[in-house]
């Protein structure tokens, strides 16, 4: 598991630890690695930016389970908040490394061994914004739109190896996904200078606020709920879909025109984007 030094990813390794899964839970600071293994994890560093650390983790967990590898849940991951004009390519190339790039580099990495077993899990910790994209969050939504894209199609290349890729889809979830986004948001984008500044006044508020994102928000303890289901399925599903809004902006993708769609999006997007309606 990637990404598992605080939120979904700390939660669902010490969940599937409890239940009795061999877990290998990762981070990219090797003082979270720590802090998982004083917690009882079996906890390694893993920077998914980075081939080289990809390649070490991946050779550590091949030798502690004889190959035998039975899933890899893709979660590592962030936000950048901003206009799509406002975004540096810096911050569009960091968004996807750590989002795609390395999720499939890993991946690719962990096939070979699993194509051997003859039986797998791929899990891949996407998003309602990866069917559904909102306003001021175009990074996030085109990294997650082009992670439903490779995993749909490795579904299809994957056909009858007893190999299954699965889309994870959460909608808003109890973690510091908000917190590390705001770090991104002043890293990156030159709010003084925007012709957005208005609405980033207000996206600044929304980000630092604090408990949860909306009336909708679910612990991780859901999330954990569909990956055991994945996990545990015969023939899991392409997609789970986790949250009030998740399930109904994939409804209204299917039922509504374009029109009432975006003034739908719009409206789900926060403060920020009351001017846009």
């Amino acid at each position: 598991m990637t990404g598992c030094s605080t939120g979904i990813g700390e939660y669902v390794a010490q969940a599937l630890a409890q239940e009795g899964w061999q877990v290998f839970a990762s981070a990219r600071q090797m003082a979270d690695v720590e802090r998982l293994r004083a917690q009882g994890l079996n906890a390694l560093w893993l920077d998914v930016d980075s081939t080289e650390s990809i390649t070490q983790a991946v050779e550590q967990v091949l030798t502690a389970t004889q190959g035998r590898l039975y899933a890899l849940f893709n979660n590592a991951g962030f936000g950048q908040p901003g206009a799509v004009e406002d975004l540096p390519r810096v911050a569009l190339r960091e968004q996807f490394e750590t989002n795609l790039f390395g999720a499939i580099e890993l991946t690719n990495q962990l096939l070979p061994a699993m194509r051997r077993n003859g039986t797998g899990r791929l899990l891949f910790n996407s998003s309602v914004l990866g069917f559904a994209a909102m306003p001021y969050r175009g990074a996030y939504n085109a990294s997650k739109f082009a992670m439903e894209g490779m995993v749909d199609t490795l579904r299809l290349e994957l056909r009858g190896t007893g190999i299954w890729p699965v889309l994870i889809e959460p909608g808003p979830i109890t973690s510091r996904f908000r917190a590390n986004a705001e770090a991104r948001f002043h890293r990156h984008i030159n709010a003084e200078a925007s012709a957005h500044y208005d609405v980033y006044a207000a996206m600044q508020a929304r980000l630092a606020k604090p408990g949860p994102a909306s009336p909708f928000t679910l612990g991780p303890e859901a999330v954990q709920a569909v990956v055991r289901r994945a996990l545990l399925a015969h023939k899991p599903a392409a997609r789970y879909r986790v949250t009030t809004p998740t399930h109904l902006f994939a409804w209204a993708k299917r039922l509504l025109p374009t029109a009432l769609l975006d003034w739908l999006l719009i409206a789900g997007a926060g403060e920020e984007a009351r001017k846009l309606r």
